[in-house]
């Protein structure tokens, strides 16, 4: 049913020819949400989005923490093992910002990490994590300068915003690591995010390395570093929902 409405929004959306495909997706799974939950929740589901704004903020600001410290973490250790460098560049991309990287973000989670992923964890957590990080990166698999090895990283990218998830059962604080994940990468440091290449950044990244280090024209997240990162953060994130139950428990 999710799918059903979100594609029907989308087909109708196609005659509109709107320019902007970000803030179209956004709009689908919008609807696409709000039509399933009415219909077929009955109007009955907590989804994670309308919370108080002190929850609300304060898992953003931990999501944003948490993006800008893989990301840093990753773009470090390429800058001491290889040439790139980042020179001062143009500036952030405001307009940007508004057109294709917010609502990317607010779409993908929503898609992602919303009612399907939600829906499918009531059944089995471990497929929805597993399930829903393979599509995710399915959906990358055309995108400019793609590799396996990208590919890789964008499923546990995909995982680690599964858990992120978990954390709170909400959906600030995977926004938050998304959004700052996505922001380090292309509009501050310079490289492409997941091969799109923004108008303006803060700084431009030069020189160059080994493909499988730097990311190549995918940008970082095609990095082996990246996954070894990943592969942190991810033993981190479960180490503290292990954690979390032990303390329920008590």
């Amino acid at each position: 049913m999710f799918v059903s409405f979100y594609v029907a929004t989308l087909f109708a959306l196609s005659w509109l020819a709107l320019p902007l495909p970000q803030w179209n997706g956004l709009i689908c799974v919008s609807v696409a949400t709000v039509a399933t939950i009415v219909f077929f929740e009955g109007g009955r589901w907590r989804l994670g989005l309308f919370v108080p704004p002190r929850f609300a903020s304060r898992e953003l600001v931990e999501g944003l923490a948490w993006g800008v410290g893989i990301v840093g973490t990753c773009a470090l250790v390429v800058v001491l093992s290889t040439d790139v460098r980042h020179e001062r560049g143009a500036g952030f991309p405001w307009l940007e910002l508004v057109t294709v990287f917010l609502p990317a973000v607010f779409h993908e989670e929503l898609l992602f990490r919303g009612y399907p992923f939600q829906k499918l964890r009531t059944r089995s957590r471990a497929l929805a994590l597993i399930l829903i990080a393979l599509i995710f990166a399915a959906l990358h698999a055309n995108n400019t300068a793609v590799t396996m090895l990208a590919l890789a990283n964008v499923f546990l990218g995909g995982v680690l915003l599964g858990l992120a998830y978990e954390r709170y059962e909400r959906l600030w604080f995977p926004i938050g690591l998304h959004l700052a994940w996505n922001l380090m990468s292309g509009p501050i440091l310079g490289h492409e995010v997941s091969g799109y290449s923004g108008a303006t950044t803060v700084f431009v990244e030069r020189g160059a390395g080994a493909v499988w280090l730097t990311g190549g024209e995918f940008g970082i997240e095609g990095s082996g570093v990246m996954t070894g990162v990943e592969i942190m953060a991810i033993a981190v994130f479960l180490r503290m929902k292990a954690e979390g139950r032990r303390q329920k428990a008590e």
